[in-house]
């Protein structure tokens, strides 16, 4: 009979669970980073960051013009999120000499604000268009989002004037300039103010979500787009959480049969 000391028979254990840790790790340093996801709902992006473009305090309303005539905005203009991180956003000036600069609006009932199919108290930063006109030509876009620190996740929702019914496309980019992936969606517009608006955002399973470039097919008709909604979240990649239940069921494995063993042996 041969009884072996519970001390040896815990080490061995211990040991055999290291050996696994470091074949699960290299298994982990080796596997391909993952594609994009597209996330078509804010609440599935586990922000824990944003941009409301009301934090820039100008805000232009189209139904007075004359008095908020200084709530134009440039076509390159950084903004804070509620966290401290910077954005730097860029719209390329419209070949339109009757089109107005961009600029951020209060979506909500008339004569208050202007209805469009967002939140109703939303505010949207709208890339420019024609007011004398309706439809109103627009500046297209596309509308530029980079992110000084890159991201794991980053979304906003988005609408095009004057349109019903479009296709949104939206382009994601690490801050080396490579795009990352390329998404498109079909989406509406309209006046309901039932948060209808196409939410478009994506996420990584790493940080390196640097730059968002969104726009549309409607050649001539501006878009807008309200709270830039950014996660800095880390999520496991599946192999990390495959290695760690590796390393639990092949050390209890070991364990019961090293106790069988000794069994066998008394």
């Amino acid at each position: 009979m041969t009884i072996r000391p519970v001390n040896q028979t815990l080490n061995n254990l211990a040991l055999a669970i290291v050996g696994i840790s470091l074949t699960a790790s290299s298994v982990v340093i080796s596997s391909p980073v993952r594609a994009l996801t597209l996330i078509t709902d804010r609440s599935t992006l586990r922000a824990n960051d944003r941009l409301d473009f009301s934090s820039l305090g100008k805000v232009f309303n189209p139904l007075a013009p004359s008095t908020t005539p200084d709530s134009f905005l440039p076509n390159t203009f950084s903004a804070t999120s509620d966290n401290g991180l910077e954005l730097n956003l860029n719209i390329p000036p419209s070949n339109d000499p009757a089109s107005t600069p961009p600029f951020i609006f209060q979506t909500t009932s008339l004569p208050v604000g202007i209805p469009t199919n967002f939140a109703d108290g939303d505010f949207l930063l709208f890339t420019g268009a024609d007011l004398s006109f309706f439809p109103s030509p627009g500046n297209p876009g596309p509308l530029t989002i980079d992110l000084a620190t890159p991201v794991t996740g980053a979304g906003t929702q988005i609408a095009v004037d004057d349109t019903p019914s479009f296709t949104a496309f939206l382009s994601a980019f690490d801050d080396g300039g490579n795009l990352l992936g390329s998404f498109s969606l079909p989406g509406t517009s309209s006046g309901a103010l039932d948060n209808s608006a196409l939410f478009l955002g994506v996420t990584s399973e790493e940080a390196n979500i640097a730059r968002l470039v969104y726009s549309s097919d409607a050649s001539n008709r501006a878009i807008g787009i309200n709270t830039v909604s950014i996660s800095t979240r880390t999520i496991p990649e599946p192999s990390v959480l495959f290695g760690l239940l590796l390393i639990a069921t092949s050390g209890i494995s070991w364990f019961s049969s090293s106790r069988q063993d000794s069994n066998l042996k008394r």
